[in-house]
């Protein structure tokens, strides 16, 4: 438990709320809606329940509540109100808040009981491209920032992927299989470990029957070549997030494209930030995308 953070800065409140440091500070003074604490050298810092308080409001505020509305509640009516516009829509916003207090507790139960409280209602497939991925953007920014850690965001990546891969492996038991001849070969390059996107790939591809490899982090080009001689027809996909880096991406592509798509019926798929820094003459069996979305709707 020690581990666990309880002593936050209005930077911190902004950050995670989305509710800029100068109007929290207004609300503070006009309203009293926080009592923030004070370190020996006198230094502001908020409770964990004054973020928990800043979340709720966030979300209010944000489904049509005035902050001269809000205040007037009392401290538990806030929770409550919370709890009930949740229930009567769909909630992307206060899932997420959620799972940020349970991120920054530590707390896998939390997790656990929301995730389950969602999937009662709306699909896995809803659940990440609504809620999970716009927590895991938020989550980057927070890192960024000084606001959590990485123990933190480690926490709920692997919360995160153990969701897919359970979701995988009742797509593998379920599947159909389909007269598709391609094999999908999945895997980031070397030093590449943000592997989420590409798992939730790799969900989307089994579900619509194909066969997939799944080969997961740090990938090195040569390591791929034995596939060659088992398939015929190989379509890699893979995620460029911060490998290879924009100086390189280029000499990568065309050594990949030199030892494993010339002469062949492969081809490469790729998607994330890295690819904006690939040359406009691409290889036309290269096709670069945007996002996992973008890459899963081509198919």
């Amino acid at each position: 438990m020690n581990n666990i953070k309880s002593k936050f800065s209005i930077k911190d409140l902004e950050n995670l709320s989305g509710i800029k440091a100068h109007t929290i500070r207004i609300w503070e003074k006009r309203y009293n809606l926080f009592e923030p604490n004070r370190t020996e050298t006198n230094i502001r810092y908020y409770s964990l329940a004054s973020l928990q308080k800043i979340l709720n409001i966030s979300y209010l505020n944000a489904n049509g509540y005035k902050i001269s509305k809000i205040a007037n509640l009392k401290t538990e009516e806030i929770p409550s109100l919370v709890k009930k516009i949740s229930e009567d829509s769909d909630s992307k916003n206060h899932a997420v808040n959620i799972f940020k207090l349970a991120m920054i507790n530590f707390d896998q139960t939390l997790f656990y009981n929301t995730f389950n409280d969602l999937i009662s209602e709306f699909s896995f497939k809803h659940i990440f491209y609504n809620i999970l991925v716009p927590l895991l953007d938020d989550i980057g920014i927070l890192w960024q920032t000084d606001t959590i850690t990485a123990a933190h965001e480690h926490f709920i990546v692997e919360l995160i992927k153990r969701k897919i891969l359970i979701n995988i492996d009742h797509a593998i038991s379920t599947s159909n299989a389909t007269n598709d001849d391609t094999t999908y070969v999945l895997f980031l390059p070397d030093n590449e470990v943000h592997e989420l996107g590409l798992l939730y790939t790799n969900y989307e591809i089994i579900n619509q029957g194909s066969h997939t490899i799944y080969l997961g982090q740090s990938v090195p080009i040569d390591s791929l070549k034995f596939l060659l001689s088992q398939y015929k027809k190989i379509t890699f996909i893979s995620c460029f997030t911060v490998k290879p880096e924009k100086d390189y991406i280029n000499k990568y592509l065309a050594e990949f494209n030199k030892k494993l798509l010339n002469n062949t019926n492969n081809n490469l798929i790729i998607s994330g930030r890295m690819t904006a820094y690939i040359d406009s003459e691409v290889n036309p069996k290269i096709t670069a995308f945007n996002s996992t979305k973008d890459v899963i709707e081509s198919f």
